[in-house]
């Protein structure tokens, strides 16, 4: 029997069920009667004979000749290149590709160090997404690198990859940029027992990210943060009383920073600025406050007008003195008397009896 193996084909002989060798391009001849039997293949890609041990097919030196082995181990991932372009990556086990026709080469990484080098972003996108895990850190961002909770390293600004199935990775994310803290209706008891509502806001910048992590968890450093301002704060307003507040609004929020920057160290962060927003009071102490206010106001209103009015009495006193002194002065006040008289009149009718002898009397000047 007559057996044509192409250009990119091979066969693989077998006796009884049992391997005997690789047969290569060109015509063979088969003898099925003696238990000769030949199974074809195509010569591309992954080594495809189910049933067969691969130690028994490489013990043929011409097929371990023409395949590339790549054997992966359980903390391994194997990167395939065909004709130097990345292919896929391999976990754990034995696999064997036909090296003919195309070029098979095999980068191994050691999954115990999983992070990403040597291989640029746009290799990666050829690979399934299950292969890696992408980590992107914005700017004026950082991330602390774990592996498998164990510290490694700061991680600045910028794309990151990791191989999956080793260690577990883990970042933890800061923002280094100066971030806003807003405490809102914060009920605090004054030291004369008024009960407030109070608005308190503050910014700061963690200066010590490594040092923070080791205190806290990234997920948690906010509300340690939270507690910390929340206890400065009643601690601040308790000792004041109401009033002593109302007055010193803008010095609360200066103190409050210089506590602040007392514990800033421990908390690894700065603190940059510090006030109260708001101060919000009970129904009865406002409507309280509201009628002192309005009596505070009243009151200085009647001294403005007694004031007024003890200036007006004095100019008037002043002006008579004078019209007493001086005669012209007090016959030019009647004539602008008479001046305002005459603008008032709209018409004048003569009935009888001298009238411009008595105007001229009006106008006539006192001889004394």
């Amino acid at each position: 029997m007559k057996m044509v193996i192409r250009e990119n084909e091979r066969g693989f002989l077998f006796r009884k069920g049992l391997f005997v060798r690789m047969l290569s391009t060109g015509e063979h001849k088969i003898w099925p009667v003696v238990g000769y039997n030949c199974v074809k293949v195509i010569a591309d890609g992954p080594v495809d004979l189910r049933g067969t041990e691969m130690a028994v097919l490489l013990s043929d030196k011409d097929f371990a000749a023409s395949c590339a082995r790549a054997e992966v181990g359980d903390n391994q991932l194997a990167l395939h290149f065909v004709d130097g372009r990345i292919k896929d990556a391999l976990t754990a086990g034995d696999y064997l590709f036909w090296n003919i026709f195309r070029k098979h080469t095999f980068e191994m990484i050691d999954l115990r160090q999983p992070e990403v080098t040597g291989v640029t972003m746009a290799q990666l996108k050829a690979l399934p997404s299950a292969a890696y895990t992408k980590l992107e850190v914005e700017s004026g961002n950082c991330a602390l690198l774990f592996y498998d909770g164990v510290f490694q390293k700061r991680l600045e600004a910028g794309t990151y990859a990791f191989w999956n199935g080793g260690a577990k990775v883990q970042a933890a994310l800061y923002d280094l940029r100066a971030q806003a803290l807003e405490l809102t209706g914060q009920e605090i008891l004054t030291a004369d027992k008024v009960m407030l509502r109070i608005n308190f806001a503050c910014t700061y910048r963690i200066t010590d990210p490594e040092a923070l992590a080791a205190a806290v968890a990234a997920k948690d450093y906010k509300t340690m943060l939270h507690t910390t301002v929340q206890l400065a704060l009643r601690e601040q307003v308790g000792k004041l009383r109401l009033d002593e507040l109302l007055s010193q609004k803008d010095g609360v929020g200066a103190a409050m920073l210089a506590k602040l920057h007392e514990r800033q160290n421990a908390l690894s962060m700065a603190f940059l600025e510090a006030g109260i927003k708001d101060i919000i009071l009970p129904g009865e102490i406002r409507d309280i406050m509201n009628t002192v206010l309005i009596a505070e106001k009243r009151a200085q209103a009647n001294v403005i007008t007694r004031r007024e009015e003890a200036a007006s009495t004095r100019d008037l006193l002043n002006t008579a003195k004078l019209m007493d002194e001086n005669g012209t002065l007090y016959k030019l006040k009647e004539m602008e008397c008479l001046e305002r008289i005459c603008d008032k009149v709209g018409s004048i009718s003569v009935g009888g009896g001298d009238l411009l002898g008595q105007l001229r009397a009006l106008t006539a000047t006192n001889e004394r």
